[in-house]
């Protein structure tokens, strides 16, 4: 699909036509410090969020812990060395020392710019993590001051790309004022977020892997899609998937009989094993009643589930499920060809969860923290490098004449003739779910359960691609729909290829770690999806910088 010519652009049928230097695709942390860097950085800049920037997003509706270590050279190697052996040694020293000193610096911004870090008994910030909707205001005000249009509500649907397949801009939806947008920018920034499945995890009703397809439709690939099957224990009756305070609970089937191992370092795989033929239950009653009110004030949104049903989680038994959340919580994302966060494709940048965190994870990460850091770093970088590509077009002008711009996208969209019928959105998503939800498919691995899968999901594709165009009022569901069904074949395709069991991925029917397997999966492709292999870093592998950026790094 990526290569087939799409329509022209025309800005008589956009509701809004912009030209910018760079344009933002998303308004999480990963897209609020690009936009941030890239208009500090002298480029006009746009913001286009799906939601409300700011309050849209994994992180805005909860707290989330920070990769923030102190310069001191022992504790940077003890967090290095910490994720070394989860992340099956596919990470690169040279990028986490690099994400360890932005996200330093990052969080110093944010106490400068007025972030209420909480104290200790000394009088120091901790400064480990951050209040999600404290966080993301702030960013938010501090977007606006920098100078960058915000375009709320309006989200992507496809990129614009000139003759030479370079990307220059994107088109998208205004969900309350209705019609379309047009943004010509001489770089774009993919900040959309991962792929959560429209599972219902906490905050991720938004994040439908929308930036994955529109980049591989423009030619970019991906990395590390095969760790993407994280699950998180969440109340069967609630969205909240923080799951530090189940390190307190025990399990239970639904007649009270406990299960063993459950509440062990690996005991999501016995939850997830149970749950396939009956319930599980919890309660917190490895809590002491003087940590209670702790618990509360550590993570107040936890309990809210808990209180709206009356449920005490202490002492009484609740039901639980795993909650699927993809590449939010795995490690799967774009691939970045070099420190500047570019892909594969001119003008194009990727930053936060729509990137790969190989570089920093390997094949593990998991809520917060490392994710978290990444999207610090990662915008800032792109936000730069996005500037920087601006600046290096000059005055070449935006689709006006000198290049002539056409709209990216495939299925569900374009206004060529199609055979089939048009896509129904939600047919199609709980398609997609049925394949991706499934713990014996998805958790635990084995290439009959793959290749089923895929032969399934490849079916789907080919009736999509093949689809009338979708109608305005739906066209935005169908789009997340043929996001996440690319999302799962990428990620299928991958697990296929990884005859072993590495990191999160786990494959039952090769449950070793196979030494000769220690390379980087990239995947690509839409009507034909290929995997082919990269060596892993070396331990410590120098992070590539374009000049400008190189420049920008030592300066800073």
């Amino acid at each position: 699909m990526a290569n087939v010519p799409g329509a022209p652009v025309s800005s008589s049928a956009a509701s809004l036509d912009l030209e910018t230097d760079v344009l933002i695709l998303g308004g999480g942390p990963a897209g609020t410090w690009a936009a941030i860097a890239a208009a500090t950085g002298g480029a006009r800049t746009i913001l286009a969020d799906k939601g409300f920037c700011g309050t849209s997003g994994a992180t805005a509706a909860s707290g989330t812990t920070l990769w923030y270590v102190d310069p001191d050279p022992a504790k940077r190697a003890a967090a290095k060395a910490s994720r070394e052996g989860l992340g099956g040694h596919l990470a690169d020293h040279g990028w986490m020392d690099r994400v360890l000193d932005r996200t330093h610096a990052a969080v110093g911004q944010l106490a400068d710019w007025g972030y209420p870090f909480p104290r200790d008994a000394d009088g120091c910030e901790r400064r480990v993590s951050v209040q999600g909707p404290e966080y993301m205001r702030l960013m938010r005000r501090r977007v606006k001051q920098a100078g960058v249009t915000i375009l709320d509500h309006c989200p992507a649907l496809e990129l614009l790309v000139d003759d030479s397949g370079a990307v220059a801009g994107a088109v998208g939806v205004q969900r309350q004022k209705g019609g379309r947008w047009t943004v010509r920018a001489k770089a774009v920034v993919i900040a959309t977020g991962g792929c959560a499945f429209l599972s219902k995890a906490l905050g991720c009703n938004v994040l439908t892997g929308d930036g994955l397809l529109m980049a591989a439709e423009a030619g970019a690939d991906l990395s590390g899609m095969e760790f993407s099957n994280a699950y998180a224990i969440a109340p069967a009756f609630g969205s909240v998937t923080k799951t530090l305070l189940y390190q307190w609970a025990s399990f239970t089937r639904a007649d009270g009989e406990p299960i063993p191992g459950a509440a062990s370092k690996g005991g999501r795989s016995v939850i997830a094993r149970v749950l396939t033929t009956e319930p599980v239950h919890a309660r917190l009653d490895r809590a002491e009643p003087e940590l209670w009110a702790a618990m509360r004030q550590a993570q107040p949104n936890f309990f809210l589930p808990f209180d709206r049903a009356g449920i005490d989680p202490f002492t009484q038994r609740f039901p639980v499920t795993l909650r699927l959340e993809g590449t939010v919580r795995g490690t799967g994302g774009l691939r970045l060809v070099d420190g500047t966060c570019a892909t594969a494709v001119p003008g194009l940048f990727a930053a936060g969860d729509a990137a790969t965190r190989e570089p920093i994870c390997g094949g593990f990460t998991g809520g917060g923290s490392h994710n978290a850091a990444w999207a610090m770093s990662t915008g800032h970088w792109a936000g730069l490098g996005a500037a920087d590509h601006a600046r290096a077009l000059g005055g070449r002008a935006l689709g006006n004449g000198t290049r002539t711009l056409r709209r990216a996208g495939g299925a569900g969209l374009q206004d060529r003739p199609r055979r089939g019928a048009a896509i129904d959105a939600g047919g199609l998503t709980r398609a997609v779910q049925a394949e991706v939800f499934p713990y014996d498919i998805n958790y635990f691995r084995t290439e009959e359960g793959l290749t089923g899968s895929l032969a399934r999901l490849d079916r789907l594709w080919a009736d999509a691609a093949a689809a009338m165009p979708a109608s305005a009022d739906t066209v935005l569901r169908v789009r997340e729909a043929a996001a996440m069904l690319a999302t799962a074949r990428w990620m299928y395709r991958s697990a296929l290829a990884r005859t072993e069991s590495r990191g999160m991925h786990r494959r039952i029917d090769h449950a070793a770690l196979d030494p000769a397997q220690r390379h980087l999966l990239t995947v690509g492709g839409l009507d034909e999806v290929q995997v082919s292999t990269r060596p892993a870093p070396v331990r410590a592998d120098p992070v590539r910088l374009d000049r400008a950026e190189a420049g920008r790094e030592l300066a800073a």
